[in-house]
């Protein structure tokens, strides 16, 4: 077995990872450049960040299915590269696709899991048993998976992955493709994963929202770097004061700025533009006394606008702050992991280590 060392208190210490492909015509496209972090054991951290952005490649590179170009990582304080068969049987993993078979039943599937981990068929069924009640699944054991909902199939898939007790576990993308009712089961079995066991959890998502109700921490992603990283109220009260947001019409954007910038103690001005409309985003100290005057300009310079709202700091909000676009256009123009374009190395971390 690998010699342990200091990082022992760290499910996962990465430093430096970089992920090259070959795109078209043999050009190297860089998926990850320089990705550093940490991750306390315990705890639910999530890497957030539009599609594209390095989460899932950073995640196969974590969780030995993929060779990072540079760098290391080490999760539980093994080396990922050097000894990838022991750095398996400390974790388990959940893709973006269903790994469950679905002509098997859910009982079957998680024996299947056991016994290819080692297990006995004694402990595999054993283990099977309390997984499915544990998961809610218990009056479906000799159902095929097949005939499960998409929600009842993804705890299956969560269920299988924690047949040989791991210490960390990563869920891929665990909600996509969920319908709300379902997607709100799983938040609340990763709640209750993080609450009831020792297990640390690293999560991968796009929505904001997952991020900000699950994870102790978060680690903003984009075109393959960290953008931020730090609690979810860490991130959001390092925004001083509020957001004023107003959606656009046909928007020309130099008008906008100069609006913008007449209005009294409006900051940090962002104008996007998707298609033919856009959102105005600014900082002030008081959003609502803001609102009025920044109608007024707007109106004033003849600026087609339709929403206006006022409020805290969001995800969104930060992402914006960091990243300097908004998340909704980040997601919308990214194109898939392994076409990630480079960008500039990121700026700051909220919990005083520079990226």
């Amino acid at each position: 077995m690998p010699a342990r060392g200091p990082a022992d208190t760290l499910a996962v210490d990465a430093a430096g990872l970089t992920k090259t492909y070959r795109g078209a015509h043999r050009t190297p496209v860089h998926a990850l450049r320089g990705l550093t972090f940490q991750v306390p054991a315990g705890i639910v951290f999530s890497m957030l960040g539009p599609n594209g952005a390095g989460k899932s490649t950073t995640t196969k590179i974590l969780t030995t299915l993929s060779r990072p170009s540079g760098g290391s990582a080490r999760i539980d304080g093994i080396d990922v590269v050097r000894h990838p068969a022991e750095v398996r049987q400390h974790i388990g993993y959940v893709s973006q696709g269903a790994s469950t078979d679905p002509l098997l039943t859910g009982t079957e599937n998680l024996v299947l899991a056991g016994r290819l981990r080692g297990m006995s068929s004694m402990d595999a069924r054993t283990r099977a048993s309390a997984l499915l009640k544990e998961f809610g699944l218990g009056d479906t054991s000799d159902r095929p998976v097949g005939k499960f909902s998409g929600g009842m199939r993804r705890r299956l898939d969560v269920a299988a992955a924690l047949v040989h007790a791991p210490r960390v576990l990563f869920l891929d993308e665990p909600t996509t493709g969920l319908d709300p009712e379902a997607r709100a089961a799983m938040w609340a079995e990763i709640r209750r994963l993080s609450a009831e066991s020792a297990i640390t959890v690293i999560l991968t998502t796009h929505y904001l929202e997952e991020a900000d109700r699950l994870a102790d921490d978060v680690m903003i992603i984009d075109h393959g770097t960290k953008v931020v990283s730090g609690s979810p109220d860490e991130l959001k009260a390092s925004l001083n004061g509020d957001t004023l947001r107003v959606s656009l019409v046909e928007p020309d954007v130099d008008a906008v700025r100069r609006a913008a910038s007449s209005v009294r103690g409006l900051r940090d001005v962002v104008v996007e533009t998707q298609g033919t409309n856009g959102q105005l985003v600014a900082r002030t100290d008081d959003a609502s006394s803001a609102v009025a005057p920044a109608i007024a300009a707007l109106e004033a310079a003849g600026i087609v606008f339709g929403a206006v709202s006022a409020s805290r700091p969001s995800l969104d909000d930060v992402y914006l702050h960091y990243a300097g676009r908004s998340f909704d256009t980040a997601d919308a123009a990214t194109q898939p992991e392994a076409s990630a374009a480079p960008k500039a190395e990121a700026r700051t971390t909220v919990n005083g280590e520079a990226a």
